[in-house]
């Protein structure tokens, strides 16, 4: 039986978190929910889309930051809603400027309405200028290891594909893919979209993901502020599966007890 695997911690651009859940701030019924459910989540790390929330570009209006410190948790700002390589880099640009030359930056470009699928070849385009003026970058993309590898190479410091598609909660759709993507892994994997319930963050940790994003499994829930707390459980659970390592399958059964010394 091979040894258990060694634990390491979930570092991103320098700075290492205890949690290994990051967690949206769209869908919820107001701020005061928005701010029990992180609370209960457990995460460190909050993303938030620039282009749909306040965080100081609408003098006047509620701010996120208000209930969301950024003294406590580390601001993700996103490009949700950009459709195009310039619209994701301005979008970049205007979060540094509200967020005092905040460099940490999740890039998510889309190619249609309808599926929200990342349009690949914008993301690239997108990450290229990015990484050269200076962001960290995290990235959504496709469960394509060949665009995973170039994002990285490219200087992108976490990739992000996607498990299912954004707001569908239909789980890990492709493990395969995911599993060479973790194999040729050379900076921190972290699955994006599709996670639906507790167990679907378990098994995107068990295949040995650095972490999870999720938003509308926790604000589309039934008790958001429950589902939170059964998330930040999940992941910590997958993450200690993946650490302990699995037992192997087996077509047949197998005692559980030894046979040696069996009573007759």
């Amino acid at each position: 039986m091979s040894p258990a695997r060694n634990d390491k911690p979930f570092t991103l651009a320098g700075r290492t978190y205890a949690s290994r859940l990051l967690v949206g701030t769209g869908k919820y019924k107001d701020l005061e929910e928005t701010r029990q459910a992180i609370e209960a989540s457990g995460a460190e790390i909050v993303t938030v889309a620039v282009r749909r929330t306040n965080i100081g570009q609408n003098p006047g209006e509620p701010n996120l930051l208000d209930v969301i410190n950024p003294a406590r948790y580390t601001i993700l700002p996103n490009t949700a809603g950009c459709y195009t390589a310039e619209e994701a880099v301005r979008t970049c640009r205007l979060a540094r400027e509200l967020l005092d030359g905040h460099k940490l930056v999740k890039l998510e470009v889309l190619a249609d309405q309808k599926t929200l699928f990342p349009n690949v070849i914008e993301t690239l385009k997108a990450a290229e200028v990015l990484v050269k003026d200076g962001f960290d970058v995290m990235v959504y993309t496709s469960d394509d290891p060949i665009i995973a590898r170039q994002l990285a190479e490219m200087g992108c410091i976490a990739v992000m594909p996607l498990a299912g598609l954004i707001g569908t909660g239909l789980g890990i759709c492709n493990p395969y893919n995911l599993r060479i993507i973790l194999e040729e892994a050379t900076v921190p994997v972290l699955v994006d979209a599709g996670v639906g319930t507790a167990s679907d963050a378990t098994i995107a940790m068990e295949l040995g993901c650095e972490a999870v994003l999720m938003n509308s499994a926790i604000a589309h829930a039934q008790d958001p502020v429950l589902m939170a707390r059964a998330m930040k459980h999940a992941i910590e659970a997958g993450r200690l599966a993946w650490l302990a390592g699995r037992m192997p399958k087996k077509l047949y059964a197998s005692a559980s007890s030894p046979l040696e010394g069996l009573i007759r």
